[in-house]
């Protein structure tokens, strides 16, 4: 069964199921890097000499990627979208000339003759590097999928799990609800939609009409949400074995996967009383 085409199921919920329960707190790295300010790692000296090397934290979107491209060779805004037509990127098929997914977390070098289209062109042929070697081809293939869709539910790992140990979980509750014709329900998808970062989705957020919209369309989102690291890469063909359909972050360091709805229930529970104790304590004094 391909992984994109699942069976439907005949049961629409609107009790949301994934980790957040109802806007989750997420501690995790990965969204610190999905909302931080592109800066150079190293300069070679001096307010105007040109930066060294350009940092891609692993999560970004292609268009924190296309306004880091730009802000570190000094040109005008938009200019590095603009290029995806003359950079001939060696995208799969699938992908159909997007290249999210494949604008490879990794620190680039930056020289003198570095141009938008190289830029992006070395992010993508490190991406095929590290996605087309045989223990990657062959991990998808082993879970009747392609490497594209490989890459589409590592960037739903990266998005969703708090810490790198849970995403091996992350990409099971993945695999299960697919392969039992489960609507994904993922709040990234939602936030990918609506080009936002957040950690409350409201019940209209999850109405939107939306190819991303995992409450709503069955399988996986159309092309990946964000451009995934290797961590995640090996979680999404390799996931841990589970029977696990649901997680939540009750609180940091503290994500609970169940395969009961009523466990799932009874933590989201937790995790509302656990925020609520939050916003309602007072600041502490210095």
């Amino acid at each position: 069964m391909q992984m994109n085409t699942p069976p439907r199921s005949t049961i629409r919920s609107t009790t949301r199921l994934t980790r957040r329960g109802r806007g989750a707190l997420i501690a995790t790295g990965a969204v610190v890097a999905a909302t931080a300010v592109a800066v150079p790692l190293l300069s070679m000296g001096g307010e105007d000499a040109p930066p060294a090397a350009l940092v891609i934290p692993e999560g970004w979107r292609a268009g924190q990627i296309y306004d880091a491209v730009d802000k570190v060779l000094r040109i005008p805004p938009g200019t590095a979208k603009k290029s995806l037509g003359k950079a001939n990127l060696k995208l799969p098929n699938d992908a159909e000339g997007n290249p999210e997914g494949y604008l490879f977390p990794a620190t680039y070098p930056i020289d003198k003759k570095a141009t938008p289209e190289s830029l992006l062109s070395f992010m993508v042929s490190t991406a095929n590097q590290k996605f087309n070697k045989a223990p990657v081809a062959a991990g998808a293939q082993r879970n009747a999928m392609n490497v594209y869709q490989a890459v589409t539910i590592a960037s739903i790992v990266q998005a969703e799990a708090a810490t790198k140990e849970d995403m091996g979980k992350v990409a099971r509750v993945i695999f299960n609800r697919l392969e039992r014709g489960m609507p994904l329900q993922m709040d990234s998808t939602i936030n990918y939609a609506l080009n936002r970062s957040t950690l409350n989705t409201s019940q209209s957020d999850t109405q939107i009409n939306s190819p991303y919209n995992s409450y709503q369309r069955m399988g996986l989102p159309p092309t990946p949400i964000a451009n995934p690291g290797e961590e995640a890469m090996r979680a999404a063909i390799a996931p841990t074995p589970g029977d696990w359909l649901y997680f939540v972050t009750v609180k940091p360091g503290d994500t609970r996967f169940t395969a009961s709805y009523e466990e799932h229930l009874r933590n989201v529970t937790e995790f509302n009383q656990n925020r609520k104790s939050t916003s309602t304590s007072p600041s502490p004094t210095r």
